[in-house]
């Protein structure tokens, strides 16, 4: 095991890589020496470790932008700090110092002939913060992908380094069940050839993808892809032909998906840049052609959209849903968001939010449910309450136009 003391001394701040990239071995060594080491401020993104959920010790507080995967269960148990911002808003506050940025944790690949690494499927928001960080110590790993389109980290730049050969991370895989099958066909019927695409990841995207299978030239800039892309790259669909900026490339922050295609990456017309480009506004008022695609925990009757809290609990993220919700209303094609139209035996379209509104109803075009798609732009509060409350689930019908109506 690698020894942090070090480069981890009382009261400094450490981050670390998201996701697939998640450098596990040094956030273990971290929890392992963590009474040893003093109290650490600690920031990362969405994470799978369960160790770090299960066995947090109490001189590390942790933050993150969102409660994203086993990160809820941190949240539920008041031990997550989230720092509600907007994902383009992340490599200005690691500059201001704001994020913990003293030491960073990285997983990158093995050094090329020059020697040098590539950050492999995560550079998001670790791309910049590493400019603002002066000790940064890896996890080389054999297996971590070389990826194109972000600079690479010479071997120098480490103060420390550990080696190691286990398989990239992976998505947990769920098929989409029927009601997400059924928001998935409505969100299909919407996409237009040519338009650039912006989602997520997880079983409604990827059921999405498979629904533009006849579609054409379909670009895609994201902040994240999954497996989806691969298929529609083969079927000559995802083509990015039409794209304002980068054309032919697809352009991401980050891959979460399985292992074909982590190994197949350098197949596709894939780069990966930093959160600073991806979710820009200065790049993303470029694209006309775009098109967000993103999830609701609540909608209300006009419009305003909850992602982040459900009922007291913190189970979502800021992220970038405003980045690319308002770009794609303002100056590019068309903002979507989709959600189930009930939640247990609650409708979740309603009245009035219960939880933060994340997304201001003036960037919302389009919500989507099983029951299809309510067009809102350009209508006023009245007509985005009968839209909205057509889309909910029948039983809870009623109950929303009453509460219009007072």
């Amino acid at each position: 095991m690698i020894d942090l003391s070090p480069h981890v001394r009382p009261g400094i701040g450490v981050w670390w890589s998201q996701a697939g990239a998640e450098p596990t071995p040094l956030v273990h060594a971290l929890l392992d020496q963590a009474d040893d080491l003093g109290p650490v401020r600690a920031f990362c993104g969405l994470s799978w470790d369960q160790r770090l959920v299960r066995e947090l010790p109490s001189s590390v507080s942790l933050s993150s932008y969102g409660a994203l995967g086993q990160l809820r269960r941190l949240s539920r148990a008041g031990r997550l700090n989230v720092v509600p911002c907007h994902y383009s808003a992340l490599p200005r506050l690691f500059a201001e110092g704001a994020l913990p940025a003293d030491v960073g944790f990285v997983q990158v690949s093995p050094p090329d002939a020059a020697g040098t690494c590539s950050l492999g499927i995560g550079v998001d928001y670790i791309a910049d913060a590493i400019a603002h960080t002066p000790v940064l110590i890896a996890e080389i790993n054999r297996r971590m992908p070389v990826t194109a389109g972000a600079a690479r980290l010479p071997l120098s730049r480490f103060a420390a380094v550990v080696e190691t050969d286990r398989p990239v991370g992976e998505a947990p895989a769920r098929p989409a069940d029927d009601v997400e099958q059924a928001i998935a066909r409505n969100v299909a019927e919407l996409i237009e050839d040519g338009d650039t695409l912006q989602m997520g990841v997880g079983s409604l995207p990827a059921a999405v993808l498979d629904r533009l299978a006849g579609h054409q030239d379909l670009g895609f800039h994201t902040g994240m892809i999954s497996d989806g892309v691969l298929s529609l790259v083969e079927k000559g669909v995802l083509t990015g032909a039409r794209k304002e900026i980068d054309p032919g490339l697809i352009v991401t922050g980050a891959a979460l998906g399985s292992s074909e295609l982590y190994e197949r990456l350098g197949d596709l017309p894939v780069e990966f840049r930093p959160a600073s480009y991806t979710h820009s506004p200065a790049t993303l008022s470029r694209l006309r052609s775009l098109v967000s695609i993103n999830s609701a925990i609540e909608v209300d009757l006009t419009g305003q959209v909850c992602s982040e809290r459900r009922r007291g609990d913190y189970i979502g993220a800021i992220g970038g849903q405003v980045d690319f919700s308002r770009a794609a209303a303002l100056t590019g094609a068309r903002s979507i968001i989709t959600l189930r139209a009930t939640s247990g035996e609650n409708s979740t379209i309603v009245p009035t939010p219960t939880g933060p509104v994340t997304t201001g109803r003036s960037d919302v075009d389009i919500v989507v449910t099983e029951h299809g798609a309510a067009h809102l732009r350009g209508c006023d509060l009245p007509e985005r309450t009968r839209r909205l409350t057509a889309i909910a689930g029948p039983e809870h019908r009623d109950a929303l136009s009453r509460a219009a109506i007072q």
